[in-house]
């Protein structure tokens, strides 16, 4: 494959042999060669040979960094389990294993914020990252904790970063994040996912816009199913951009998998591998523009394993700043069903009226 050698910034990708480990099981969509998988098309596609390129081995993660965001009696009950080889919830199993994987890649998000604000690199990308379902005391989803808040509080803690972008683009509501951060003003938390009515979690509804301090920070972009590339990227440009440009955030964090692809398993959007560079493309881009291009991509979310490998090399592709990528669809992409625009057209309208008094980009 020919790639642009033309770009601008070093990226920073933590990988882990050990990231395997975090499979749920046989007949369980969440195995662990999805880790393995995706970075053996990141390098037949020449993606990791590319100078501005750094691998990066992350250590696990301390029970401090944990506990910045989780609730002590949450995080010795996961000890437990694993120790017990318990489940934490029917799909959500526990052992010492998946434990140690856990800690690796919430490493991981830590080393890629590490990498950011050190000056090694200018954006980094966490392979398997994005566990958004964990809440303070309470894991599911296949979630057990929420790297994406342990990244933000590691970042506060350390590096004394106030305002922080979520942008959580997983087919599911990421309803443990939001939680988190749903009386906070200091964290923007946007996230486009399937209409809750029709997937789990069964939470995310436009009108669930924050609380006090935190009213107008918590933005859902609910999608109805069969939506596609277009509907979504315009859905993209009306909420997140101007969003982030009136912000300012600090930092840009982004989660989200292969979930939102039209053959995903879990899901049903309709994205296409190309809808998934466009969106990447798009985050880069606002992130050069409103944080001088600090940005941790987390990529963990999929089950079709036919096409998780090629969905997240056209996020990382994106992050990473190639102009185009040549990778071949498996199947037939489907049409949008008709009414999908309207229903979204109406859906950024009514969001935006709710927002108004918030943010001057919808007055």
């Amino acid at each position: 494959m020919r790639v642009n050698q033309d770009l601008s910034g070093k990226v920073v990708i933590t990988y882990h042999e050990k990231f395997k480990q975090y499979d749920l099981g046989e007949g369980h969509p969440f195995r662990g060669d999805r880790f393995i998988n995706a970075m053996r098309l990141f390098e037949s596609q020449g993606l990791l040979k590319l100078p501005q390129i750094i691998i990066v081995k992350p250590n696990p993660a301390s029970r401090n960094d944990l506990l910045r965001v989780h609730d002590e009696k949450y995080v010795d009950l996961i000890f437990r389990l694993a120790e017990e080889r318990k489940p934490y919830d029917i799909e959500t199993p526990v052992s010492p294993e998946i434990l140690e994987a856990a800690m690796l890649i919430v490493g991981g998000a830590i080393e890629c914020g590490k990498a950011v604000y050190d000056g090694t690199a200018q954006s980094a990308v966490s392979i398997g990252g994005g566990y958004h379902h964990a809440g303070r005391s309470y894991g599911g989803g296949f979630c057990l904790f929420n790297d994406v808040a342990i990244l933000v509080e590691y970042l506060r803690a350390n590096y004394n970063v106030k305002r922080f972008l979520i942008l959580d683009h997983d087919v599911h509501f990421g309803n443990g994040t939001s939680d988190i951060y749903y009386r906070d003003p200091t964290v923007l938390y946007i996230s486009l996912h399937q209409d809750p009515r029709t997937i789990y979690p069964g939470t995310g509804f436009v009108r669930q816009i924050g609380e006090g301090e935190g009213k107008g920070y918590n933005v859902n972009v609910p999608l109805p199913p069969g939506t596609g590339d277009e509907t979504y990227i315009y859905a993209l440009n009306e909420i997140f951009v101007p969003l982030a440009e009136e912000f300012k955030p600090e930092v840009i964090i982004t989660n989200g998998g292969s979930d939102p692809h039209f053959a995903d398993m879990l899901g049903d959007l309709s994205l296409t591998a190309k809808g998934f560079f466009s969106l990447s493309c798009t985050i880069k881009a606002v992130a050069e523009k409103v944080c001088g291009g600090k940005l941790v991509l987390m990529a963990g979310s999929g089950y079709n394993p036919t096409v998780l490998p090629i969905c997240w090399y056209a996020l990382v592709a994106g992050v990473v700043g190639l102009k185009d990528i040549r990778v071949k669809e498996p199947y037939n992409p489907p049409n949008e069903p008709s009414h999908c625009r309207k229903t979204v057209e109406n859906t950024v309208e009514e969001l935006k009226r709710l927002l108004r008094e918030k943010w001057k980009c919808f007055g």
